[in-house]
């Protein structure tokens, strides 16, 4: 038992070690190693604690607990999402372990690169800004924002709805009702996601119960083998049930919060540039333009008025 409580140990240490040595101008942010942290806290209490009440630790690899549990949670998946929901739920999942929350910075450079092309619009008129939206990635202002032009959704947001504005005709509040349409859609097919992942979450308990009784099943149809077998076979359909319940509350449920709180993050952004672009077509000058997003942005992340006065009028940065 202790060497096994030793490697537990050494492979959290080795995670968080793992996490902090992530390439931060890959990653920007310590989501990943959060992630790997929560993930090696939720296992290594389980095994430890387990093991310390003196159990044994092998007793849980119960291979043929975890087929039926997380082939009929995929099978139940599968009958219930159509398979552009599932490719939008994979999607999701791997957005929410990659994803970052955007910093202060990140909300400084996309306000800047708003105000410098609003400035153009405001110096030479609206027309001159077509070539910049019409090709994003070739454009001398919006491309200095890397992060933006690769966000090819956020992006395209942004540059529809000033196409929109530069046809002309359109009133500044139809022109907000036209984004805020645009804004529900997105977090209306946001919700399939999130309602199936956490579905299937509520499922795993009965699932678990499932094996638990297909195992108590092989009990009893052997129950003249011996007090030994049978107890043997009880532990393993009790697995079942403890599997179920952990994979619920320990691992999908949290990847479904996740994934809840990425989107919801998204749509603060879209929130942001959606308040620029009103009121530019308002006719607002670019810095309040700028400030007024500014006041959009979630708190923990919103830059200062002076911190971002001083960073639009910087051009190095």
């Amino acid at each position: 038992m202790g060497r096994f409580l030793k490697y537990v140990i050494y492979a959290s240490i080795l995670a968080i070690r793992i996490g902090e040595n992530i390439d931060s101008t890959r990653f920007e942010n310590e989501v990943i190693m959060l992630i790997i942290i929560g993930l090696i806290t939720v296992i290594a209490s389980i095994l430890i604690g387990f093991t310390i009440a003196g159990g044994e630790a092998l007793v849980l690899l119960q291979w043929a607990e975890f087929l039926i549990i997380i082939g009929t949670a995929l099978g139940s998946m599968l009958i219930a999402a159509p398979p552009t929901l599932l490719k939008k739920i994979l999607r999701a999942v791997l957005d929410s372990f990659r994803s970052k929350e955007r910093s202060r910075q990140s909300y400084l450079k996309a306000l800047r690169t708003f105000y410098d092309l609003f400035i153009v619009g405001q110096r030479d008129g609206l027309r001159a800004i077509e070539n910049h939206i019409e090709n994003p990635r070739g454009s001398d202002i919006l491309s200095k924002n890397r992060e933006f032009v690769r966000d090819e959704f956020n992006c395209n947001f942004f540059c529809d709805a000033l196409k929109i504005l530069m046809a002309g005709g359109v009133a500044p509040h139809e022109l907000e009702a036209l984004i805020d349409a645009d804004i529900e859609t997105f977090e209306s097919e946001s919700k399939p996601i999130i309602g199936t992942l956490s579905k299937v979450a509520d499922s795993l308990p009965g699932l678990g119960i499932v094996a638990a009784v297909l195992g108590i099943i092989v009990t009893m149809s052997s129950i003249d083998q011996g007090a030994e077998y049978v107890g043997r076979h009880v532990a393993a359909a009790l697995v079942g049930t403890f599997l179920g319940v952990l994979l619920c509350y320990g691992f999908v449920s949290p990847i479904a919060t996740n994934v809840e709180h990425v989107l919801d993050n998204k749509v603060r952004y879209l929130e942001a540039m959606k308040t620029c672009i009103v009121a530019y077509a308002r006719g607002h000058s670019p810095i309040i333009v700028v400030e007024m997003a500014r006041r959009t942005i979630p708190s923990e992340s919103r830059p200062s008025f002076l911190e971002l006065e001083k960073f639009i009028r910087r051009r190095d940065s």
